[in-house]
């Protein structure tokens, strides 16, 4: 038997962006609703730091796009990379079709406690850190009704009793898991090591680099702290860490010489790198009677893109609207065919976008087995030509758009916000 139980509308699992951007959204249109996570604080570490142009968006559509500016950032205005020494731009955001023609890198522990804030302001919300859901609270048709967990902080047992839950707690997800849904996980050619540096540690232009001897990714994230990503092929990381970490060092500086003596500097061995599956998937189904998962706890996206964190607040801003509705026509817990239309609406865009993911992944694969066979001169030539056509090309633009500005069809129900 639980040591308390807590009745609410909605049950949100995961203060992710999904989870805290639908908690918020939920809070604000008067539905009394409860944010669980896992984690005690919010200073931990996280996968996306990419906002794109779309987000920025929504955020201007939520009424918190001026604060969320105040958060240590950098914005992007421009998409570049150095190709063999030479500079490539391959989207301007001033040429795309948008109001925001820039995105953002930042850091998620002040953008997640920021929305748990602006959530707090409205009666009918609750925030339960370090609680950790185990299981789903079903009825004997199978219907869930709620999720049990445990308060850590508290040492007690937590029935949530609800209408609805919102399981957005990531690629590992519990709910999903409890669920017996499949994460629906496609191999993945490459893997993506990751690892900070001070911002001033290197010279970085641009938001990557191609050389003959492999690719890097760099993004400032603002608050002084530059994160570099270097791939590898899948299963690779292994015998790199055997050969040491003198040897990564140099096969990261005979892409980017630079780096060898900021990691030298600033780094203390493989501790301070990480290894991200970045396997994408999407789950066969993603709504229940009572259950709807979003995010990556339905769609696992990888780093490429940095689409991860878009899909989950556009999943997020579709299942307010259509949540919000169901729950002021009836009782009782929202049924999988009502629900079902959130999955509608949104999997021809997930598809489409891990689509996408997958195919840049097996292009990146084939740079790193055969760049190294690839002449300099042809690329440099090459770099040439991309570098006059591809800002203003209406094919790379089409391409680019359909990642950096998102569904462009979602937008914020504000005609729901009880204020």
């Amino acid at each position: 038997m639980p040591d308390r139980t807590v009745t609410v509308d909605v049950v949100v699992v995961g203060c992710g962006p999904g989870g805290a951007v639908l908690a918020y959204l939920l809070a604000r249109s008067g539905v009394d609703v409860a944010l669980v996570e896992r984690a005690a604080t919010f200073e931990r570490e996280y996968r996306g730091f990419g906002w794109n142009p779309g987000v920025v968006r929504l955020f201007d559509e939520m009424d918190v796009l001026d604060d969320v500016l105040d958060l240590a950032h950098e914005t992007v205005t421009e998409g570049a990379f150095s190709l063999y020494g030479r500079r490539v731009a391959l989207v301007d955001f001033d040429l795309l079709d948008t109001n925001y023609p820039y995105a953002l890198m930042m850091e998620q522990p002040a953008l997640l406690e920021y929305l748990v804030e602006r959530a707090s302001e409205y009666d009918g919300f609750a925030f339960y850190p370090a609680t950790t859901v185990t299981d789903l609270r079903t009825d004997g048709a199978g219907v869930v009704r709620g999720a049990a967990a445990r308060d850590r902080e508290a040492d007690e047992e937590v029935a949530f009793e609800t209408r609805v839950v919102a399981g957005a707690d990531g690629r590992y997800s519990t709910v999903r898991t409890s669920a017996g849904v499949d994460p629906g996980l496609f191999d993945s050619p490459v893997d993506l090591v990751w690892f900070k540096l001070p911002a001033g540690a290197v010279d970085a232009p641009a938001q990557g680099r191609i050389d003959r001897d492999g690719v890097l990714v760099y993004f400032g994230l603002g608050a002084g702290e530059l994160q570099v990503g270097y791939p590898v092929r899948a299963g690779e990381w292994q015998s790199v860490r055997e050969a040491g970490f003198d040897a990564f060092r140099d096969r990261v500086a005979a892409v980017d010489p630079s780096l060898g003596p900021a990691i030298d500097a600033h780094l203390d061995g493989f501790r301070d790198t990480t290894l991200l599956d970045v396997a994408p998937g999407v789950a066969p189904t993603w709504t229940r009677d009572g259950l709807v998962l979003l995010g990556d706890a339905a769609h696992t996206a990888s780093p490429i893109g940095a689409q991860g964190n878009p899909l989950a607040v556009e999943d997020a801003v579709v299942a307010h609207g259509l949540i919000t509705d169901a729950l002021a026509d009836g009782e009782g817990p929202l049924s999988a065919e009502t629900l079902g239309a959130f999955e509608a609406r949104r999997r021809p865009t997930v598809e489409e976008v891990i689509a996408l993911q997958r195919r840049a992944a097996r292009g990146l694969a084939l740079w790193l087995d055969y760049g190294r066979y690839v002449p300099p001169w042809l690329v440099r030539g090459s770099a040439t030509v991309l570098g006059r056509s591809l800002p203003r090309s209406r094919l790379v633009r089409g391409s680019v758009e359909s990642f950096a500005l998102g569904d462009r069809s979602v937008s914020v129900a504000r005609s729901r916000f009880a204020d």
